[in-house]
């Protein structure tokens, strides 16, 4: 059990079946949440990044359910440190996250909730695919430091309402984020964090993305939306 902070939490290790392999997870429930959001993890990060358990730990204290999980097993992630192949594999990535998303629909303590997405690299990438694929099921995506273009033809087909949240140093992904915004016709919005790098390890920029973050869940994953 987590420390009671604004909101009362629970956390538990999850196995989540997708296809033939199992994917590992950390569900954390908050008491009377109405949303819960699904990180997707890239370009070689997992459940226990630091970063995107920061604002897990942010979202949880707003109220918000999270679930962290490896969107590869440990046997596809000692083959993708060498070739760096599978993380950018929008594909597979976007698969699993939408067996991830009807597992939350059959789990007893998330099915009610209103499902939202936060993809970090190239998993916002493959956020996006799944969001476009999966429009009755995903009401809200956030991208920190993403990579939206991966997502290719399927941002025009994007319904979710999508917040990018790109660092103001961070010049080659700004533009990248830029091009894709222009393909999107869902509500959406692009904030650039000044000062702040790729990993936003500048001081207070994290606490940026997850006060964004946490804002644009809390809207878009209240009930009645």
């Amino acid at each position: 059990m987590e420390r009671e902070t604004e909101h009362r939490s629970e956390e538990r290790a999850v196995r989540i079946s997708a296809g033939a392999i199992e994917l590992e997870g950390n569900l954390g429930v908050v008491e009377g949440s109405q949303g819960v959001v699904l990180f997707a993890h890239g370009s070689g990060s997992g459940r226990s990044s630091p970063r995107n358990l920061y604002v897990a730990r942010a979202l949880r204290q707003a109220g918000l359910s999270t679930l962290l999980i490896d969107l590869l097993t440990a046997e596809e992630e000692e083959v993708d440190l060498r070739t760096r192949q599978l993380r950018f594999n929008i594909g597979v990535l976007a698969e699993r996250l939408i067996k991830t998303t009807g597992w939350l629909r059959e789990e007893p303590g998330t099915q009610s909730m209103r499902i939202g997405y936060f993809g970090a690299s190239t998993g916002a990438g493959a956020a996006l695919v799944a969001a476009a694929e999966c429009p009755d099921q995903v009401s809200a995506v956030v991208s920190r430091g993403g990579r939206p273009d991966l997502a290719g033809e399927a941002l025009s087909h994007v319904e979710a309402p999508t917040l990018l949240i790109v660092g103001g140093s961070d010049v080659p992904v700004i533009g990248m984020n830029e091009e894709a915004l222009g393909r999107m016709h869902a509500e959406k919005r692009l904030e650039i964090v000044a000062g702040a790098t790729h990993l936003f390890e500048e001081v207070g920029a994290l606490e940026e993305v997850a006060r964004l973050a946490a804002a644009w869940f809390r809207r878009y994953l209240a009930p009645g939306r």
